[in-house]
């Protein structure tokens, strides 16, 4: 029974997964034994895409790029402005989200710009805590983590807002559900520390926060990556002065049943986002849930 439990705590015979390491500025892909099979230098990278092709595509800071397994680079973005959130679409323009300029962004190939959405006017910066995680939607739509306003909103493609969700504790990160339904992530600001998915209504349908799982303390939730079979996996970022005190990734049932964490505490700090690779779905056609 130890010797069980211990495996799970270690990430071995678990799932096979991509992750950032923020504070150690690391993407990293991870045998489902918990060996590391792939790292690149990613500097306080937030989020990444393993892409059907094998590349990574991730945020570096002030700048989206995506790499090869061998390291080299295919597609680069840069920006004056941080960046937290990115995402390949399948018509192979790749969305970013400018935090500190507030612009849902779909860049070509070569860098350009393609089109361009702001949420602030020009020439004001929404400073460092203005936008988390954001994503485009199959319709044409933008699902977008506003931290700092305690808020999720969703803009059309014109950049008009059709809905807005309360998200107390600083949403990190947004998904649309098949079901219609939204899964978000919160920090640790007052309320927060929560994984939470609520209705077209607006009502909260689940929820995992604080302390109810058992031997589990919630610190920062930062990514999500929900599952076929309704499973959640929540990344559990230890930052802000709790290094050390939590596993990493946590996986629960809709039960909130914990059925498998990651807590490898030399070798990662603070994980920002996941991906696990060991579930069908094709990321262009938005069947990763993340």
């Amino acid at each position: 029974m130890f010797a069980a439990v211990l495996l799970m705590l270690c990430g071995a015979g678990g799932h096979r997964f991509a992750c950032l390491d923020h504070n150690l500025g690391k993407a990293m892909i991870f045998s489902a034994d918990g060996q590391i099979e792939w790292e690149h230098a990613a500097p306080a990278g937030d989020d990444l895409w393993v892409l059907p092709n094998g590349n990574v595509l991730l945020t570096m800071g002030t700048g989206v790029s995506e790499f090869t397994r061998q390291g080299q680079e295919v597609f680069k973005y840069r920006s004056k402005s941080e960046i937290y959130a990115c995402q390949r679409l399948s018509d192979g323009m790749t969305f970013v989200g400018e935090c500190n300029g507030g612009r849902l962004l779909c860049v070509k190939p070569d860098g350009g710009i393609a089109h361009e959405i702001r949420l602030l006017a020009e020439g004001v910066d929404g400073g460092h805590v203005f936008m988390r995680n954001a994503r485009r939607l199959a319709n044409g739509n933008y699902l977008v983590a506003l931290y700092g306003s305690d808020a999720v909103r969703e803009y059309d493609a014109e950049g008009k807002v059709v809905r807005e969700i309360p998200a107390a504790g600083g949403p990190h990160s947004v998904v649309r559900l098949p079901n219609g339904n939204t899964l978000i992530s919160c920090g640790d600001r007052p309320g927060g520390s929560r994984v939470f998915e609520v209705d077209a209504s607006g009502t909260t349908v689940w929820q995992v926060k604080g302390d109810e799982l058992p031997g589990i303390s919630l610190k920062f939730m930062a990514g999500v990556h929900r599952l076929p079979n309704g499973n959640t996996v929540m990344c559990n970022w230890l930052g802000h002065g709790n290094l050390g005190k939590g596993p990493h990734l946590i996986e629960v049932t809709p039960a909130k049943e914990v059925v498998w964490t990651f807590a490898d505490h030399k070798r990662v700090q603070t994980i920002s986002c996941i991906q696990l690779l060991d579930v069908p779905g094709d990321v262009l056609k938005g069947e990763v849930l993340r």
